[in-house]
């Protein structure tokens, strides 16, 4: 029973994140490379164990405020269900073995996944309470994903590939904060004290400005001569109207359905979305793989 607990303290539904890993993996053409993919795997392996210890981290340190949280009081160490004392011999048991292997595959994927694992500590304990670094920080975790994806399998992740993610996941970021303010309220500088800095108008203003600059980022990417040599076709600009009704639901999703809080939870459950996903993954194998 208390593995049970320990594996939903740990989140298994929020590892989708870690999916971010594969991205280099597509986008260098060595998707069918069978040796590529297993160094892959395990990387993903390994940063879906991490990011469960961080998250375990993040709940002990919350553990008082998420009591008091409409969803959160819910989790098995809010609910009492796991002690503190487990959470902790687990955290570090985890971690220690995540590390190791981290750098028994590459040095400097080891390094990678320990600043990743840093960088959600700090976040934990200090980060998330500083106004627009809480969600920089958040997007420096998808930076590191992106990363550590790239050299486990030994390629250089593009310049390009690094900014969509950083854009992206600052939409995210950002829309995950406005759900959080109109959802608890006047309780919500209780349960996230940086949110007394944020009002909707500010977030809607933000949202706009990387919403916009993440589609020109990724039609820019499409249509770069580097990109084009590099794949060996010019066809992935066929991919963006997959990405702009991907943001565009999401927007619908976060203004007319009040949702956006939990990305992992929209691409589970709505239809739509993971639909789109599928067709923008299968497109753009088919432009890169097969069609030249």
């Amino acid at each position: 029973m208390i593995l049970k607990y320990v594996l939903l303290s740990m989140r298994p539904e929020q590892w989708i994140k870690n999916f971010f890993v594969f991205t280099a993996l597509l986008f260098s053409k060595n998707l069918l490379n069978p040796s590529k993919d297993i160094e892959a795997i395990i990387g993903f392996t390994i940063f879906c164990m991490i990011t469960g210890c961080a998250y375990m981290i993040n709940d002990l340190v919350d553990l008082e405020k998420d009591k008091l949280h409409p969803a959160k009081s819910r989790r098995p160490l809010a609910a009492g269900k796991l002690k503190k004392d487990t959470a902790v011999k687990i955290v570090v048991l985890v971690c220690l073995a995540s590390l190791f292997f981290a750098f028994y595959m590459n040095i400097l994927f080891g390094i990678i996944v320990l600043a990743y694992f840093l960088l959600n500590i700090g976040y934990s304990i200090y980060l998330k309470n500083i106004v627009i670094i809480d969600v920089v920080s958040i997007a420096a975790g998808f930076v590191f994903r992106v990363l550590g994806g790239a050299v486990i399998i030994s390629v250089v992740a593009s310049q390009w590939l690094i900014l969509c993610t950083i854009l992206l996941s600052l939409f995210l970021g950002f829309s995950k904060r406005r759900h959080e303010l109109i959802l608890l309220e006047d309780n919500a500088t209780s349960h996230r004290k940086v949110l007394e800095h944020y009002s909707p108008y500010f977030l809607d203003q933000m949202i706009a400005v990387v919403t916009a600059s993440t589609l020109i980022c990724y039609a820019l990417y499409t249509m770069s001569k580097d990109t084009i040599e590099k794949l060996g076709t010019s066809k992935l600009i066929y991919t963006i109207p997959f990405v702009l009704y991907g943001i565009f639901r999401y927007l619908y999703l976060v203004h007319q359905k009040e949702e956006g809080g939990s990305p992992t939870e929209i691409m589970f459950t709505d239809k739509p979305m993971i639909i789109n996903i599928c067709l923008w993954v299968i497109s753009s194998v088919v432009f890169i793989y097969v069609v030249h």
